[in-house]
């Protein structure tokens, strides 16, 4: 009778372990992070919600060839680029630091993930991104009395991402940044901008990305405008290949949020590319 009883007994636990088992798997399937945004750790000039992962190494070059609009003379825009190498290192999922150097300025920055994406959970990703910048374009030259202090730039941003599809993904980039030295007399050193991207997928490596910048509090006596850029992702194993079209020669925060001196209204713009590899 009692070994009855327990035949009877284990297929009702199987049952009641198999329904366990599929709650959790359901919960977690809930809970899940959304990932791939974004592919590379930009967008094309502002910072996407991507960070690297805990113990990958990134070497970055960014290049941004002068304005085409320079013609036969400028070599369309050979002459005159502006190149910044970074090194990236991820020293946890949720946090990445970098230091990066071009003709306009050293650039040392941390990204830090608040929140993930979560699947049928929290709608959006966020994140933060703070960056130390040297202005290298102050020349002693022509300010005797420029102290190191003058040069430097200080960058806040909160990066607020959703990837809608499979397909889509879109960014708002809420910016603090202030610059120890303005050319502009009439130019608050404290400034913010607000920044707004895009990727959309169209083919199975292939992106088309798009980002822009409003600033707010502007001079009107400034000769900068905002920037616009234009470009696609390629995806190629280890690394992603970035090129786009750009109203900025800028590659530091500062130097693209505030400094922007294309315009796409009369031909004034800027083709360059993003190299990442990770090792």
């Amino acid at each position: 009778m009692k070994k009855i009883i327990l035949l009877l007994l284990i297929p009702m636990s199987l049952f009641a372990q198999e329904d366990l088992l599929k709650e959790i798997d359901t919960a977690s399937a809930k809970k899940s992070i959304v990932e791939s945004a974004f592919k590379g750790l930009k967008i094309v000039n502002i910072e996407s919600t991507k960070l690297a992962s805990k113990g990958d190494f990134y070497f970055i070059v960014a290049h941004r060839f002068s304005s085409i609009k320079d013609g036969f003379e400028g070599g369309y825009g050979l002459d005159n680029a502006v190149s910044q190498l970074k090194f990236l290192y991820g020293v946890a999922d949720w946090f990445s630091v970098s230091a990066a150097r071009s003709e306009l300025a050293y650039d040392f920055a941390g990204k830090y993930l608040l929140q993930p994406q979560i699947k049928n959970g929290f709608p959006v990703a966020i994140a933060g991104f703070t960056s130390l910048a040297i202005n290298n374009t102050l020349k002693e030259s022509n300010y005797p009395q420029l102290k190191f202090v003058d040069r430097l730039i200080y960058v806040a941003q909160i990066l607020v991402s959703r990837k809608v599809n499979k397909n889509l993904s879109l960014e708002l980039a809420p910016t603090f940044f202030h610059e120890n030295f303005v050319i502009d007399d009439n130019q608050a050193n404290s400034q913010y901008a607000i920044g707004m991207g895009g990727r959309y997928k169209f083919a199975k490596r292939w992106s088309v990305n798009i980002d822009y910048a409003a600033h707010l509090n502007r001079s009107s006596t400034s000769p900068y405008k905002n920037p616009l850029s234009i470009g696609v992702d390629l995806e190629t194993g280890g690394h992603v290949f970035q090129m786009h079209f750009s109203s900025s020669q800028g590659i530091h925060e500062a130097g693209f949020l505030g400094n922007t001196t294309g315009d796409w209204r009369t031909g004034n713009v800027f083709f360059g590319f993003n190299l990442l590899r990770v090792f």
